[in-house]
């Protein structure tokens, strides 16, 4: 890391420094040319006199002065930055073996950081996730990791956050792009999900069955109560029969019959 260094660049680096600043005076206006370098707005440049950062933060953007032979500058890109996260085989908790991919959003925030405390910082971000996405989906259930893709995210993000940030970086978001399951698993949840909806499919019709026939008796003790509403209820079933374009013989029954073949029935 970084320390603020209370010595300075001593009698040596002063004499360079001044020789530096008097080379560029002789041959000048030709060595303005070599000493003026020019950041856009998404750039920042680390400054290093004689292998020390120049005030301890990054120059720019716009122009920049650099002396020859002591000054040496790298340029950080400060715009976002996407890592595309490769398939990643995880075993779950539930000893399910996928592959998940991903997609890592992060961006510098700290020019000087990103420069002095990591060699690749890019490099080391898209390995830190790669790690991270395969401990934190190592910890889940693959019914939890189906279900649960935005709250898996944001934890992978926190924890790329508090671990890239003495490196300069900020992540901004998370993305799981997609999650592979082998086929014999995927067999395997067809069925069991085939077979919840035939389970809830008998308990619908048993449920209906059950109103039905509560509707059925009912509909019975009042149509014991009234005879002529027995007799309405016959003349509308003719009447529903008689429509359709059948060739079924309908042969009109009084009701009084039926009621006196009961009673004739129930003496014998």
């Amino acid at each position: 890391l970084i320390a603020d260094r209370r010595e300075g660049i001593g009698v040596c680096g002063w004499i360079l420094v001044s020789v530096s600043f008097l080379l560029v005076f002789i041959t000048f206006p030709i060595s303005i040319w070599a000493c003026i370098k020019v950041t856009r707005e998404y750039e920042r440049a680390v400054v290093f006199r004689l292998g020390r950062i120049l005030s301890k933060k990054a120059k720019g953007p716009g122009l920049i002065l650099i002396l020859p032979c002591t000054d040496t500058f790298i340029k950080v890109d400060l715009r976002m930055v996407t890592c595309n996260i490769p398939p990643q085989e995880i075993l779950t908790k539930d000893a399910v073996t996928t592959q998940v991919d991903g997609v890592v959003y992060y961006r510098i925030h700290s020019a000087v950081s990103a420069v002095a405390n990591v060699t690749d910082v890019h490099s080391a971000t898209f390995l830190l996730a790669q790690t991270t996405l395969r401990n934190v989906l190592g910890t889940q259930s693959l019914a939890q990791i189906l279900a649960g893709r935005e709250e898996i995210a944001h934890s992978i993000q926190v924890i790329l956050d508090s671990a890239t940030e003495q490196w300069g970086i900020k992540v901004a978001r998370v993305e799981i792009k997609d999650v592979r399951i082998p086929v014999a698993m995927q067999r395997a949840m067809a069925a069991e999900a085939e077979a919840a909806r035939e389970a809830r499919a008998k308990v619908v019709a048993a449920e209906g069955e059950m109103n039905a026939s509560k509707a059925l008796k009912e509909a019975s003790v009042v149509l014991a109560e009234s005879p002529a509403g027995l007799q309405l209820r016959y003349l509308q079933t003719l009447t529903t029969l008689a429509a359709e374009n059948n060739s079924t013989i309908v042969f009109p029954l009084p009701i009084n019959m039926l009621e006196s073949l009961g009673q004739k029935n129930k003496g014998g």
